[in-house]
């Protein structure tokens, strides 16, 4: 476990994985789920969460490498736990409508709260639904919009005027929005073709970007330096982050909820679950 070298991904060209000591530092078998935050649930049948999943796997780094990556699998089945729990259902969006991809090497193969909610999200996740799609039926039965963590989130959803028109539905209709770790990389789409971002003002915890381009890459969990900062660009929308580290942080400005790592994706999950039951349990 002292080997610092990223893991080649053989389906890639200069593709890789962390390196054996990164996993040995950042994942783990279980979480730190202890219990769901009530036993309140929603009973009405017509609300749902809409998660949007990264779809594409590799990051291009700075060096030509491939970062093999996609959404964190604690960061996104630990708080949908929550939310599930609490009676809401979910559906699955990407922008493409091909298959979700996830950062497999961080599932937690002990976790029962993170592979119950597997069990039930897998098919949406394989086969999901394409945004654009979605935006065309309309949005209205969905309470929140959650964008899970991960760096693949920092792939395509950025830069898509598909998240920005559903981004601009959730926040004109009073509805939540949820992201934590490298999940606010979303937010920035919201200005995409606009001179400001609607979330210019708004205060977030997020990944640090002192911990991606300094000990990220000397403990070999990415192969080189990424092609942006996810915290610069935040910062440049208007936005303002609350945290240098990551501690398992979370923040409620206006509708949106924000965590700053896996090691607050319990914590995110319940106050997410509250926050759904007090403004949508009828």
């Amino acid at each position: 476990m002292s080997d610092r070298t990223p893991t080649p991904d053989p389906a890639e060209d200069r593709a890789f994985f962390p390196s054996p000591y990164s996993l040995s530092q950042y994942t783990a078998d279980t979480t730190n789920f202890d219990g769901l935050a009530t036993e309140e649930k929603y009973t009405g049948g017509r609300w749902k969460v809409l998660v949007i999943a990264a779809d594409e796997r590799y990051m291009l780094m700075q060096n030509g490498t491939f970062f093999s990556t996609g959404n964190h699998p604690v960061e996104t089945l630990l708080p949908l736990h929550h939310m599930m729990q609490a009676g809401y259902g979910v559906d699955i969006a990407t922008l493409s409508g091909g298959p979700g991809k996830f950062e497999w090497w961080a599932y937690p193969h002990k976790d029962e709260a993170v592979t119950a909610t597997w069990e039930a999200t897998q098919q949406g996740f394989k086969t999901p639904h394409q945004l654009s799609a979605l935006l065309a039926s309309g949005l209205d039965d969905y309470a929140a919009i959650f964008i899970p963590g991960g760096h693949g989130a920092m792939n395509g959803l950025p830069f898509s005027p598909d998240l920005r028109d559903a981004l601009e539905f959730f926040v004109r209709n009073d509805r939540l929005i949820i992201t934590l770790c490298h999940g606010p990389a979303g937010l920035l789409a919201a200005g995409v073709g606009r001179e400001s971002n609607p979330f210019s003002s708004y205060k977030l915890v997020a990944f640090p970007d002192s911990l991606d381009f300094g000990t990220n890459m000397e403990i070999g969990y990415l192969p080189g330096a990424m092609p942006w900062k996810l915290g610069e660009r935040l910062t440049e929308a208007g936005m303002e982050i609350l945290n240098s580290d990551m501690s398992g942080a979370t923040t409620r400005d206006r509708n949106l909820l924000t965590g700053d790592s896996p090691l607050a994706a319990h914590q995110l999950g319940k106050e997410s679950a509250l926050a759904l039951l007090e403004q949508f349990n009828q």
